[in-house]
């Protein structure tokens, strides 16, 4: 929305209006700012507490619509302009009502456990000719055998691109001479790290860090788990003006899981003496097989599994109509051809919804659940979606972490990851990606130490990601601070804390609301936030006792939140899961401008958006 300067300099006016109600302090205090206070339900508040009825909790969103009619009465739409607009004629608005003089026939599904664990629901009967079917997609990708062996199959070159020509006339044997005299003789072990084609930070490329060491920062029992690792980037390539930074986030290159991989290759019936052969792969366009590429066509050396394991991101994108037209273009199986071509058929969107809107479907899934579908590895690639990096906030001061081993001096990182867990048609449960992958890691490198092993070689492939993020970018050394969070998204506090801790000057200028659910199993960093942490933390916990939230300790706090949202260089920082507490501690922000400052709502929504364009309210959600 663009506010008019009538409207922005009146919410300016507004903001100089209030300054007058920020708290002041008694005389006598020892301090220019106020403390954390303790709430009526605090079990550490010395005085009795108040008996108030309990009030009904509310959900962080509001309900508006249910169903497709739900949606269609707000937007005042017709029936016939709603189905155009949202799927193109296949809508379940249509119910069971069958146009005239179309014949249907009967629908037989699968029966497979992959199959049966989708819970699509679909009708008995299809009309016999479908229409709307998607095209049959391009196919981008394809591979080729080289001339001559190669003494690596880790060869790569910093893009390893080579551009076609206007005509693309080029002969394998030219192409691959070509491919050949571009690659230097460096060696990568792609065991530990992506191909250099990848190549997501240049002039760098991923940089395997060595796990000093890890820890599972949660207890048994918690919901969920969550763990600690100490990277080691000593010889991480050095960079001008471009140093990590407190609050800064590093990118991390997760690899599908080699299980995962081998099962795809297996579905596809891909031979096991070529999944790891050398092969020169081409693509016409797009920046696949990197990730923040040029857009042009490519021709690279490369293996099968190193294009699987890390370019293509088998998890975590729900399938497109275009993936299901490859699989029912190569199904032998009438019955599954049938369902995929209804999936991938305009009659067929309110299914197609359904899978897309529903629990994640993995490749290796749709490949079990449509046996007969084995369609080239170079036409699926080409249709599945990129393997991006993922960004996990560093929890600690990168410029004061040191430790010694081996008589050296090594410089760490430090960051948090929160397993995240799903259902799976076969384990009953799977991790995601990229906090899969950092479980897997942090056991080899536990299961090697308590084996006896000293130092254990276990990598996290990273690269210096968004060290001017807004946590980053927004972080000064001087000002009152209050920091919120909860969950793993309290750990990019703990290096604020830690630097501020180390200032004499700042000295009771910075504040920290944790929530979490149950500070016996899941309060992470518990005691490691330097000297003082009693005075400066204030830890709610929902599972416990009379169960609270952190944004309903932001309205306890009201006086210490008004303080800063006022002070010179004041910063208000939120961290965590967007949905229920990043919303709430919004709405809880609003209340308290309302309340402190006397504004009305709009008011108070305007004055935290005002703080949020000069850089003091910095809200970092997902």
């Amino acid at each position: 929305m663009i506010e008019s300067p009538l409207t922005t300099a009146a919410a300016k006016a507004l903001i100089a209006s209030t300054g007058g109600c920020i708290p002041s302090e008694p005389s006598n205090a020892p301090s220019v700012a106020p403390s954390l206070t303790f709430s009526d339900e605090s079990d550490d508040a010395e005085e009795p507490a108040r008996t108030e009825k309990p009030r009904q909790r509310r959900a962080s969103t509001r309900l508006i619509a249910q169903s497709a009619r739900d949606i269609q009465r707000i937007t005042g739409e017709t029936t016939a302009e709603f189905v155009g607009r949202c799927c193109g004629g296949g809508c379940c608005l249509m119910g069971n009502k069958r146009p005239a003089g179309v014949d249907y026939v009967p629908l037989v599904l699968p029966d497979n456990a992959a199959f049966n664990s989708l819970g699509l629901k679909f009708p008995d009967e299809i009309p016999a000719k479908l229409s709307g079917i998607v095209d049959m997609p391009d196919k981008i990708v394809s591979f080729k055998s080289i001339p001559r062996p190669l003494s690596s199959p880790s060869l790569q070159t910093s893009d390893s691109g080579i551009s076609m020509g206007p005509d693309g006339d080029v002969s394998p044997t030219a192409s691959a001479e070509k491919a050949l005299e571009a690659m230097t003789l460096e060696s990568l072990d792609t065991a530990i790290q992506p191909p250099k084609f990848v190549q997501p930070h240049p002039p760098y490329h991923v940089y395997p860090a060595k796990i000093h060491t890890a820890r599972e920062l949660t207890k048994g029992g918690a919901e969920k788990r969550t763990y600690h690792f100490d990277l080691d980037v000593t010889s991480y390539p050095d960079e001008e003006s471009n140093d990590f930074k407190v609050g800064g986030a590093i990118g991390v290159v997760a690899p599908n899981e080699d299980s995962v991989v081998d099962d795809v290759f297996d579905r596809l019936m891909v031979p096991r003496f070529i999944r790891d052969k050398q092969t020169l792969m081409s693509t016409t366009n797009g920046r696949w097989p990197t990730v923040w590429g040029d857009d042009k066509p490519r021709e690279l050396v490369t293996t099968r599994r190193d294009v699987l394991k890390w370019c293509t991101d088998l998890q975590s994108y729900p399938p497109t109509k275009t993936v299901f037209r490859v699989l029912a273009e190569h199904a032998t199986d009438e019955l599954e051809k049938k369902v995929l071509t209804f999936l991938c058929s305009a009659q067929g969107q309110g299914t197609f919804c359904d899978i897309r809107t529903g629990p994640h479907v993995t490749v290796s899934q749709l490949l079990h659940a449509f046996p007969s579908s084995q369609p080239p590895l170079e036409e699926l690639l080409s249709v599945l979606q990129q393997l991006m990096p993922r960004f996990y906030s560093l929890s600690n001061d990168p410029h004061d972490s040191y430790q010694m081993r081996d008589q050296k001096q090594h410089r760490l990182i430090e960051i948090a990851v929160t397993v995240h867990e799903t259902s799976d048609w076969r384990k009953g449960s799977r991790t995601g990606l990229g906090s899969g992958f950092f479980e897997r890691q942090a056991r080899r490198f536990l299961d090697a130490q308590a084996a006896g092993e000293a130092n254990p070689e276990v990598y996290i492939p990273m690269f210096k990601g968004l060290m001017a993020n807004p946590l980053a970018k927004e972080f000064n050394s001087d000002g009152p601070m209050l920091l919120i969070g909860a969950g793993v998204g309290i750990a990019p506090f703990r290096g604020f804390v830690q630097r501020r801790l180390k200032q004499a000057n700042c000295a009771n200028k910075v504040w920290v609301l944790q929530g979490i659910r149950d500070s016996l199993v899941d309060e992470i960093y518990s005691g490691e936030w330097g000297v003082h942490e009693e005075e400066v933390k204030r830890v709610v916990q929902s599972r416990r006792g009379e169960g609270r939230y952190v944004q309903e300790e932001v309205r306890n706090q009201a006086d210490l939140v008004w303080y800063i949202a006022n002070a010179v260089d004041g910063r208000v920082f939120v961290c965590g899961s967007s949905k229920g507490m990043g919303e709430g501690v919004e709405d809880a922000l609003i209340d308290v401008a309302m309340s402190k400052g006397n504004l009305e709502r709009e008011e108070a929504r305007n004055f935290w958006d005002l703080k949020k364009e000069a850089g003091q309210y910095i809200a970092e959600t997902w």
